[in-house]
């Protein structure tokens, strides 16, 4: 439940840093945050975090803070993180493999499923214990077992074609890393992760900052 109605994109994308830093928090005993302290781990300015967060209700005390592991968890039903969802990876390349082996996926609720691939020679192996499939299976694997969120780690070229056998088998959450924009409906809720795109912003902060030096 948001508090002023529709909210920016903006704030949405720093919502999973808080996230990240209130667990730090947490783990390091600490179970109280002032925004002035969340702006020294973050980033963000204390008049920043308390703007986001009053979006949603606000949940601090004047004199106190907030309490880390309520807000927290506050932001995890915002995202939806304190459900869990059932994933298929499509791509079992090295991206795809790397995906599968994250540990923070499955700590997070994320559960991989099944990993599928065209590629025989990766056919029978296994990531995690689950065992590679063929990509000719994945309608009937969709029709035939509940899935939230399919993950393309394919080449650019197919990947389109990927997600609309996702999207037509009732996957309605991408996590797209193939190295192209993949074009969904309004109703489809999708991610494109572009690691290029990363590296060309960090190479111009590095050109700036030597420029500067």
């Amino acid at each position: 439940m948001t508090k002023n109605g529709k909210i920016s994109d903006a704030v949405i994308r720093r919502l999973p840093k808080y996230y990240r830093y209130l667990g730090d928090l947490l783990k390091n005993g600490i179970n109280r945050v002032s925004s002035n302290e969340l702006s020294k781990l973050t980033g963000f300015t204390a008049s920043q975090i308390r703007q986001d967060l009053n979006n949603f209700g606000g949940f601090g005390q004047q004199g106190y803070g907030y309490d880390a592991k309520n807000l927290r968890d506050e932001i995890g039903k915002i995202m939806g993180i304190n459900n869990n969802y059932q994933v298929i990876i499509v791509g079992a390349g090295n991206i795809g493999q790397a995906v599968a082996n994250y540990a923070g996926f499955y700590e997070e609720g994320f559960e991989v499923k099944a990993l599928f691939d065209k590629n025989p020679k990766l056919m029978g192996l296994k990531i995690r214990d689950l065992e590679i499939k063929d990509i000719d299976d994945l309608p009937e694997y969709l029709r035939e077992v509940h899935v939230d969120i399919g993950v393309i780690c394919t080449p650019k070229e197919v990947s389109q074609n990927v997600a609309n056998i996702l999207i037509s088998n009732g996957i309605r959450a991408i996590w797209n890393f193939a190295p192209t924009d993949i074009k969904v409906s309004e109703n489809i809720a999708i991610e494109n992760v572009h690691m290029n795109e990363s590296l060309y912003t960090l190479a111009y902060y590095y050109k700036n900052k030597k420029e500067i030096n």
